[in-house]
């Protein structure tokens, strides 16, 4: 019983997480020529090595801006968890960081370019305790 419970609170947590940010952002993004182009969604949770330092999480939060430098990036947003009384709600981590791609090789160009490579190495590395990423497309 103990194990179908944890399943289905994983279930819900990461159903709510899709849930969210597919009513925030949208499933798809309109191309040049107008048409509708599906995306591909990359959430990255963030649990700090120092838990609720405000100035790291801040830190994050503009290091993630500079990925809309990224040709391959749509978007690129991050910000804190908001903390919550919910029970289906894991308000564990500290930041969580949103990027739009178009597709899987754009999410590969997008992980190998020296903005995110350098972000990682200097900002994220030194401050992140642990790290949870999802990727979905629709």
């Amino acid at each position: 019983m103990k194990l179908f419970l944890r399943s289905k609170s994983l279930f819900f947590r990461i159903s709510f997480i899709g849930i969210i940010l597919f009513g925030q952002s949208g499933c798809f993004h309109l191309s040049d020529d107008g048409q509708t182009k599906p995306i591909l969604t990359h959430i990255v949770l963030c649990w700090l090595k120092e838990p609720g330092n405000n100035s790291q999480q801040q830190e994050i939060i503009e290091m993630t801006e500079s990925f809309r430098d990224i040709p391959s990036v749509l978007d690129a947003r991050a910000g804190q968890a908001i903390k919550s009384d919910r029970s289906i709600v894991d308000d564990s981590f500290d930041v969580g960081i949103v990027v739009e791609v178009r597709n899987e090789d754009d999410l590969k160009k997008y992980l190998e370019h020296p903005i995110h490579q350098n972000a990682k190495k200097e900002v994220l590395l030194p401050l992140v305790d642990r790290v949870l990423v999802y990727d979905f497309a629709k």
